[in-house]
């Protein structure tokens, strides 16, 4: 009984975890509940890799249980396996920046096709041909609307929607006054907003790198304390006194979950907060 008392102890530690995990991702707001198709529910949702991993986790964790008499292994085992990637893997800010690396470039090819003569809307059906491979998708959407007529104004607000980042909206705004206008200079505009972009990628890498080397620190230091624990568990006396008693699993536990806090802290420090968009789009959606 109180073993299983130990058990269930340990799982609300670490589930307690695993809700400050999701309590500090962005959530986007839904105005109403949209139903959900027969077989589309939030467990048909989830990848057949991560089912694998959870029950082949859980598995594990119970044979370690019985075997060992580690019962605290029951939940760790399927949190750390399903938890520990997105803790100390990475924070998508890489993408980030080789999109906006992109869009600079992008940028810049349609200042030279514009400088040659070719009208705005020749010059962003010109520029698929060159587009980098990381924008590709959001451009080649805004040259297909081009050419089923869409107006251009809402085309490229539908461009800014697509590339969802607050720099997007600022080449995509451009735009929109260059079409209304039909003014002069727009190739110099754009060469001009291509180095502000390129610019700033520059500064973000710097950042990011900065960023990276107190995250490689945990990654390196959770790998190393994660493989001693394991050898020291199966194989050794030092935590002999945390697996004889259920008060000894459960203070274990409660030192893994504030490790596991940790953890989540560093993650939320090295996240990027993108900045607030300020084009919206308010056209055709289709």
């Amino acid at each position: 009984m109180t073993e299983l008392l130990a058990a269930l102890s340990g799982a609300l530690l670490v589930g307690g975890v695993l809700l400050l995990v999701a309590g500090l991702r962005a959530v986007p707001v839904v105005t109403a509940e949209p139903r959900t198709p027969p077989g589309t529910g939030r467990w048909a949702r989830i990848s057949r890799r991560t089912k694998i991993v959870a029950v082949a986790a859980t598995g594990a964790g119970l044979a370690v249980a019985v075997l060992t008499g580690w019962v605290i292994a029951l939940p760790l085992f399927p949190v750390a396996a399903l938890g520990l990637p997105w803790l100390l893997g990475d924070t998508g800010e890489g993408r980030t920046i080789a999109r906006l690396e992109g869009l600079a470039e992008w940028t810049r090819n349609l200042a030279g096709v514009i400088r040659v003569g070719a009208g705005l809307e020749r010059a962003l059906v010109d520029t698929l041909r060159t587009t980098p491979p990381i924008v590709h998708p959001e451009v080649s959407a805004l040259v297909s609307r081009l050419r089923s007529q869409w107006d251009t104004q809402e085309a490229l607000r539908q461009f800014a929607a697509d590339f969802d980042d607050a720099t997007g909206d600022l080449v995509a705004a451009t735009l929109v006054l260059a079409s209304r206008t039909r003014a002069d200079g727009l190739g110099a505009i754009l060469d001009g907003l291509a180095q502000t972009v390129a610019a700033e990628v520059s500064t973000r890498r710097q950042l990011e790198a900065d960023r990276a080397k107190p995250a490689q620190t945990a990654r390196l230091v959770t790998i190393i304390t994660s493989g001693a624990l394991g050898v020291l568990a199966l194989g050794g006396q030092y935590l002999e006194p945390y697996r004889a008693t259920p008060e000894g699993q459960l203070i274990l536990a409660l030192l893994i979950s504030l490790y596991a806090a940790l953890l989540v802290l560093i993650r939320k420090m090295s996240t990027v907060k993108p900045l607030p968009r300020f084009f919206t789009q308010t056209g055709p959606t289709t």
